[in-house]
């Protein structure tokens, strides 16, 4: 008899547990269920098939949904922002207090070439800098689906005698120096666009960078023959950061300015002397502490990275990283992958050999005006005084405006839209 207790309870105990492990695997496999719903809900793609007119085809509904807890009117208006290295494309929408918000983020399918400016026609290269969208810009005849021209070359680009056309953000995961996304993608970024032009919207700011400019970042690529133009562009990257809002982008001297006002009569000439200039002491204070902060992280950088480099991969080798991705789908699909998924640290000394390799089997380095050479290359403090024309060499030139000159606002009483569009761009606004 004791035996029969013996094999009853244990056959009982065996059946408790047998009882909680279906039960364990039916909770996680409902967990499991619900978490991929949830990913189906957030990543869902629009089935192409079924869209009648791609041209005003409305955005999703989560995307309404997330406008309305954050503030954002359908209409207001919109910045894009690119990360090259990462492949990411960053929509910011601006909310009732005029500050730009995120509202929406993708992974960039292919851009071609390697980091670095757009030069000459042919270099492959996809652009970078601060271009100026207007409705005229929008492609909806586009044979990669839909299409948005970047404005490549703008004044800047112009001035400094670079050269390129057609250079888009376009549809069907292919590049030859665009910014190429999938079609479900670039139909959400259309409608974006098309939203906040019948907003009033005149021009939507595109910035285009090579990476996220974290004091991280910056050390990294500090010996990149590229670096003195992407210190340039830190300068409007910074701006951003500290005020939510798109720049006001000026160009004189070959050179980008952000948020200048030029004083006593005087002109922003993109080839000439740029004028005297002044801004509002708010922005000074506000980056003078964002530039402490990012002044102590470099130095911590500089420590954590000391003798070390960013090797940046070519597109042979980023598109190897995603080739499975191809498979089953037609030939011209091309997605190229992130820099971060190919590329690596390296040693300086081992950096310098690639690049001296590279040059010798006549690949043509990237190049910008003024160019550090690699030897040559020093570690570099916040970015706002470095990037400064030498004709406006004072301590902090490049405050924090209190407007975004991007947002609609119409024109106040008694005054003409001309004289309106002469105003300065934080006079725009009525609070900060």
């Amino acid at each position: 008899m004791p035996e029969l207790h013996r094999r009853t309870g244990s056959l009982y105990l065996y059946g408790l547990v047998w009882m909680r492990i279906r039960h364990f695997a039916y909770v996680s496999l409902m967990a499991l269920a619900l978490t991929g719903c949830n990913d189906a809900l957030d990543t869902a793609q629009v089935d192409l098939s079924k869209v009648k007119n791609k041209v005003e085809q409305p955005l999703p509904a989560h995307i309404l949904t997330a406008m309305s807890a954050k503030g954002m009117d359908r209409n207001s208006p919109i910045m894009i922002r690119i990360f090259k290295e990462e492949g990411a494309m960053e929509i910011w929408k601006a909310k009732t207090d005029n500050r730009f918000d995120k509202i929406a983020d993708y992974k960039i399918c292919a851009w071609s070439g390697r980091l670095g400016p757009k030069v000459k026609t042919g270099d492959r290269q996809a652009p970078e800098g601060f271009y100026d969208l207007t409705r005229a810009n929008l492609n909806p005849n586009s044979k990669y689906y839909l299409a948005i021209n970047t404005g490549f070359p703008n004044r800047y680009d112009a001035a400094n005698g670079r050269s390129g056309s057609d250079l888009m953000i376009h549809g069907a995961c292919s590049s030859s120096g665009c910014y190429s996304m999938t079609d479900q993608q670039v139909l959400e970024i259309y409608a974006f666009a098309r939203d906040a032009f019948k907003g009033g919207q005149s021009t939507v700011q595109l910035q285009a960078f090579p990476f996220r400019m974290t004091a991280e970042n910056m050390v990294k690529h500090r010996l990149d023959s590229s670096y003195d133009f992407w210190k340039m562009l830190k300068v409007g990257y910074d701006n951003f950061e500290v005020t939510k809002r798109p720049p006001e982008v000026n160009v004189c001297e070959k050179k980008y300015v952000f948020n200048q006002q030029a004083t006593d009569g005087g002109a922003f000439n993109a080839a000439g002397k740029c004028p005297a200039m002044s801004t509002p002491p708010a922005l000074t204070a506000a980056l003078s502490a964002y530039g402490k902060t990012y002044d102590a992280d470099y130095a911590k950088a500089m420590g954590k990275f000391d003798g070390m480099a960013w090797y940046d991969p070519s597109e042979a080798e980023r598109k190897a990283v995603v080739a499975k991705t191809r498979k089953g789908r037609e030939l011209a699909y091309a997605p190229t992958g992130t820099s971060l998924e190919a590329g690596r640290m390296v040693k300086v000394a081992e950096l310098e050999d690639m690049m001296a390799k590279r040059t010798a089997q006549g690949i043509a380095a990237k190049s910008a005006p003024g160019a550090t050479p690699l030897a040559a290359a020093q570690p570099q403090p916040m970015a706002v005084a470095a990037a400064t024309p030498a004709a406006v060499a004072t301590p902090a030139v490049v405050p924090v405006p209190m407007p975004n000159p991007l947002a609609y606002t119409a024109p106040e009483p008694q005054e003409t839209a001309e004289v309106a569009a002469k105003k300065p761009f934080w006079k725009f606004w009525a609070r900060n």
